[in-house]
């Protein structure tokens, strides 16, 4: 779980479940209207109804959730198939390409290897050889999800194997990012899930589940308050969409690679840039894909974008967060600061973010 900060604005820090620098949350899109199908127990009469319908998940999406332990931390994992592939964070493998697991129903550890990481979007699969006690886990579909809808999260936070917490689905369609650090270079969010389900250090790569036993995110950012010293700010944590993680891991296992991200990229290598007073103005130009998209519109090395779309680009994650909203094929109005101190707009045909 890496973490998200919050102050009174909307900034927030994020930090994650296996280990924070500050980074913006977008506000959520319009909440989908209630369907009438729920997998929440609605009709549930008692707290004993709820409690049973509590332990009947636990039950069956438990055993599916394994312990990810690398020579620099641990972080959690979920089974993917019955071939004994588990996805989980980048940010939780790091830089290993060996690692070991352990089921949360317990037993031995085994070791396991990585098939690919997609570090831009926090996502890694990994493979087990010995399946023996393997349970593929049920994924949901994501784009199902309701404001209020009851989420359960299972881990290992702090190491505490085969956790859960509970709450509710708090807002949809976040877009995060998170901060360097810890073998991960930081990674942009689209379509985030915000829940109040306990998200700590360890819950990484874990499970966030419905109560139909459905996986429908992977935990992997919390938030922090900074008048809180830095503090876990209660009841606010995110969630990578069942629906991307299942199309991501896909890829992966049938190509050894992320083929097609489905996310919007200029074509640029690019650094924060820290004007005069201390603060960020824009990102640098460090280097453009020949043929990428922001080369064909004339941008090159020493340039600093400003603004995309009318909206500022002070840093990296600012541009990140505005490119995922957008879709490859798109087009993009960007405005560059040229080496002599000209500006000015130029339309980029938006490219896909490589793997």
């Amino acid at each position: 779980m890496r973490m998200i900060v919050a102050s009174a604005a909307a900034a927030v820090l994020l930090i994650s479940g296996c280990s924070g620098s500050i980074s913006r949350a977008t506000p959520p899109a319009s909440t989908p209207a209630p369907s009438p199908a729920s997998s929440s127990p609605a009709s549930a009469s008692s707290p004993h109804a709820l409690e049973a319908e509590y332990e009947k998940v636990i039950q069956e999406v438990l055993p599916s959730i394994v312990q990810i332990n690398t020579k620099v931390g641990l972080g959690s994992g979920i089974v993917y198939d019955s071939a004994g592939h588990i996805v989980t964070n980048a940010h939780v493998v790091g830089e290993a390409t060996e690692m070991e697991v352990t089921l949360a129903t317990g037993g031995t550890a085994r070791p396991a290897r990585l098939v690919a990481s997609f570090p831009a979007g926090d996502l890694a699969v990994i493979k087990v050889s010995d399946l023996n006690g393997l349970a593929p886990a049920r994924f949901g579909d994501s784009a199902k999800l309701r404001v209020g809808q009851i989420v359960l999260a299972m881990g290992n936070p702090l190491g505490l194997s085969g956790s859960v917490t509970n709450g509710i689905v708090s807002a949809l369609g976040r877009t995060v990012s998170e901060p360097q650090g810890g073998g991960s270079p930081g990674a942009t969010i689209a379509n985030a899930i915000q829940t109040s389900a306990a998200i700590n250090p360890g819950n990484s790569g874990g499970a966030l589940v419905d109560l139909s036993g459905q996986v429908i995110g992977i935990p992997t950012l919390a938030a922090t308050d900074p008048q809180l010293g830095g503090g876990a700010a209660p009841g606010i944590g995110f969630a990578i969409p069942s629906n991307t993680a299942t199309d991501i891991a896909a890829q992966i296992i049938k190509d050894g690679k992320v083929t097609n991200s489905r996310r919007a990229a200029l074509g640029i290598v690019g650094r924060t840039v820290i004007g005069p007073e201390g603060s960020p103005v824009g990102v640098g130009v460090v280097g453009v894909s020949r043929d990428g998209g922001a080369a064909q519109a004339g941008i090159a090395a020493g340039d600093v974008i400003v603004s995309v779309n009318g909206t500022d680009t002070p840093t990296m994650s600012a541009l990140s967060e505005i490119l995922a909203a957008q879709k490859p094929g798109g087009q993009a109005k960007v405005e560059v600061v040229k080496p002599d101190g000209s500006t000015g707009t130029v339309t980029v045909t938006l490219g896909e973010l490589d793997s």
